[in-house]
């Protein structure tokens, strides 16, 4: 562990220079600043390559979230493979993304603030491929108004109640108005409806998700065929999570998925069971994993590590290839890792790789991926929208 002993300190001086530089020869995981989130490459790009087989294979699309990996990089390679754009939780995160090249961008819920209905309209003014969703009248009429104004015109889906109160219309005759009013908006465009069943996608067991899955967007499946009966266009229907991708092609209406988490997994998807194994999740792998080190070992049994509270430590977490090692909070910087009697110890320095427990959460704190193919490091992508109010 010594740097003296390595004969090359300068070698760990000069990792940001580096980094700025983009020369990645020669700099491995030991190099890197602890807490910091790694991507193991090979994993990462097999769990991509499975979903766009899939999509593929079913003749259902791609539009994955963004609000997993909040990586520009990321959307590049999925539409690379076929993707044909994103979907993302916040007005920010759309504007970061067509910033970066990104088209088909969709916002999953109703910009109703004044602030992000003018961001909404300036985005579509500048990237017309953009798109929104309402499920509310007024909100149609507050969308009309100011794409008017801009003289903009607005692609917009109607957002439907498929099992999560957070949001979505009344499926049936009530989406069916809203629709309506939507497509006879002079400066709107209907595109189709989106139904997402987030209550289905970690139901554990792949045919109790299945029948969980069918049975919230029931609603959406109406009110389609309500819409193209009525003469609406409806271009998509859009919804679906890395939980139900295997359900939600051709089983339920979806014309496109809004998976994301299958990018890198996680410990509460991987805990829900897949269709060929009801122990855990293996369609894809955990490719992301939060580099930490032990700082402490003064007590049997534990040891200390430097990632607490604000790297979004959780109980949850998992260490990678040691299941039996328990993992605990103890502050804003500080995490335990516990074991019983005769089990493997850790020393002062080791590096020890976790498996964070929500995607979400965990990327929402950190600002870059290292990115690795086995222990080297081979690239480095930003994680966005980190600098203020406005970029969340």
């Amino acid at each position: 562990m010594s740097l003296a002993a390595t004969n090359d300190t300068k070698r760990f001086e000069d990792v940001e220079q580096r980094i700025v530089r983009r020369d990645f020869r020669s700099l491995y995981k030991e190099d890197l600043p602890t807490p910091s989130m790694v991507v193991d490459l090979d994993i990462f790009e097999k769990n991509l390559h499975t979903m766009a087989d899939h999509c593929r294979k079913t003749g259902i699309n791609l539009r994955g979230h963004v609000k997993v990996h909040k990586s520009p990089d990321i959307a590049k390679r999925q539409i690379a493979l076929g993707s044909i754009g994103v979907t993302c939780a916040t007005i920010a995160e759309c504007e970061l993304m067509a910033q970066s090249g990104i088209k088909g961008v969709l916002l999953t819920r109703q910009p109703a603030s004044k602030n992000n209905i003018v961001r909404a309209i300036a985005l579509a003014k500048r990237e017309p491929t953009f798109a929104t969703v309402v499920d509310d009248a007024q909100m149609a009429e507050w969308l009309q108004d100011a794409a008017a104004e801009r003289g903009v015109k607005l692609r917009t889906a109607v957002d439907i109640y498929a099992g999560l109160t957070r949001h979505g219309s009344e499926a049936g005759k009530p989406a069916l108005e809203i629709a309506k009013k939507v497509n006879s908006s002079k400066n709107l465009s209907l595109i189709g409806f989106m139904g997402y069943s987030g209550t289905a996608s970690h139901t554990h067991g792949w045919n109790e998700r299945t029948k969980k899955s069918l049975e919230d967007t029931a609603g959406l499946l109406e009110t389609v065929a309500l819409a193209k009966k009525a003469g609406l266009p409806v271009e998509i229907v859009t919804g679906g999570s890395t939980g139900t991708y295997n359900i939600d092609s051709g089983r339920n209406g979806m014309t496109e998925l809004q998976a994301g988490s299958f990018v890198f997994m996680d410990t509460a998807y991987r805990k829900i069971g897949a269709k060929s194994d009801p122990s855990v999740y293996s369609d894809f792998g955990p490719a992301l994993t939060v580099l930490t080190t032990v700082i402490s070992k003064r007590h049997p049994q534990q040891c200390t590590i430097d990632a607490g509270n604000k790297a979004l430590l959780r109980p949850t977490d998992e260490v990678k290839g040691r299941p039996e090692v328990k993992v605990e909070n103890q502050g804003a910087e500080y995490g335990i890792l516990t074991w019983e009697a005769g089990v493997r110890d850790y020393k002062l320095g080791d590096r020890v790789d976790l498996y964070p427990s929500n995607l979400d959460m965990s990327t929402n704190v950190y600002d870059r991926y290292y990115v690795v193919r086995g222990e080297q490091v081979v690239d480095v992508w930003p994680i966005m929208g980190r600098s203020g109010a406005a970029q969340r």
